[in-house]
């Protein structure tokens, strides 16, 4: 067996992040290629029952001492905003809420720190990611379409989304419908597989690529996620090349990930090594 990879997490202490966070803790310790460096809550009181005191990192600025391989977020997009680029000096990164990357000053920023380490996407919940880069990357790629489908009580919305949601009663409500840019700030926790396919997406981005949510108060027992493509021929005449993929993810009401989520993101981290600078979908 080769020397094990270090790993550090930023964990979540409340909500879907709380129990991505656990779970990737205890899978991480219990694979004998990978070993944590230090981990990390904004609420220290959160880490109380943790028993390996030695690998809580009280500070930020202490993170370079542990010399982590791989640093991973699983808490807010906050935490890549302020120390995104500071990560990727000393170590590869990878972003669980690349929904951040809505901003593209901070997009620019991140790309142009990883001139010497890696700067991963988990594909998460994003069926196709690989097909959809390499058209991406052909020039081939017309338009991509992103439609998600839960329970009301699994969307964290802000601004007026927030208020829409609360019209919902029997029937199925979209609440938006535009282009990923604009939705990201108000769902930056429910639509990370849309920010993962602008991203791969790269010909169109943020701007061109649309997303779509609807809240169905009837769906109890699954997310559902439709990724819709269109590639060479025309669109208008509808003689495009066209793939529908359609993702059901089981799911309990309430919660914002879906549990196979969990085992992709895990999958995502292990995929997260020896591509080099720059930014990588995995």
């Amino acid at each position: 067996m080769g020397e094990k990879r270090q790993f550090s997490l930023f964990l979540s202490n409340t909500g879907a992040p709380q129990l991505m966070s656990k779970y990737l803790v205890q899978t991480i310790q219990d694979d004998d290629r990978l070993e944590l460096a230090f981990i990390w809550n904004r609420t220290r009181e959160a880490l109380d029952d943790f028993k390996k005191k030695e690998l809580i990192l009280e500070g930020l600025n202490d993170f370079p001492q542990r010399q982590a391989d791989l640093i991973v977020e699983v808490a807010h997009p906050k935490i890549t905003y302020e120390w995104g680029p500071k990560f990727l000096q000393n170590a590869d990164y990878m972003i669980g809420s690349p929904t951040a990357l809505s901003d593209q000053t901070l997009e620019t920023s991140l790309r142009n720190a990883s001139d010497k380490h890696g700067l991963y996407i988990p594909s998460g919940a994003f069926w196709g990611g690989e097909d959809i880069k390499k058209m991406a990357d052909r020039g081939t790629l017309q338009a991509l379409k992103v439609t998600m489908t839960k329970h009301p009580s699994s969307f964290k919305l802000e601004g007026d989304l927030k208020k829409k949601i609360e019209e919902v009663s029997e029937e199925p409500l979209v609440l938006y419908d535009g282009p990923v840019r604009d939705l990201c700030p108000l769902a930056p926790n429910n639509v990370n597989t849309m920010a993962a396919a602008a991203l791969a997406a790269h010909n169109l981005g943020f701007d061109k690529v649309q997303g779509s949510i609807i809240a169905d108060p009837k769906l109890e027992n699954w997310h559902i996620v439709e990724v819709e493509t269109w590639g060479p021929g025309s669109v208008e005449n509808n003689t495009a090349f066209h793939v529908k993929t359609v993702r059901k993810n089981p799911a309990k009401v309430g919660a914002v990930t879906g549990s196979a989520t969990y085992a992709s993101f895990f999958s995502s981290i292990l995929g997260a090594h020896g591509k080099g600078p720059g930014l990588h979908l995995c």
